[in-house]
């Protein structure tokens, strides 16, 4: 992560490693205590989770939190 030139912003895999597994998103979002909105929600980068829910998410994956989640620069609207 660039400390200049950008804000650093929280994307994650999870779309990725549920499909990767052939599971639906109503089996996950079960799996992990969620509503399939709030799954989907999280899928479309538009809810970060938290840290709870991240580390279930990752528990439930059997992956470290950097290989679900990463913090990367996007670029200031100027």
């Amino acid at each position: 992560m660039k400390k200049a030139g950008g804000l650093p912003v929280l994307i994650n895999r999870v779309r990725e490693y549920r499909v990767v597994r052939d599971i639906t998103q109503k089996e996950l979002a079960s799996a992990v205590l969620i509503t399939r909105q709030s799954l989907i929600a999280i899928e479309k980068q538009k809810f970060n989770p938290s840290l709870e829910l991240a580390l279930r998410l990752c528990k439930f994956f059997d992956c470290k939190v950097e290989d679900l989640f990463e913090l990367v620069d996007v670029e200031e609207d100027q």
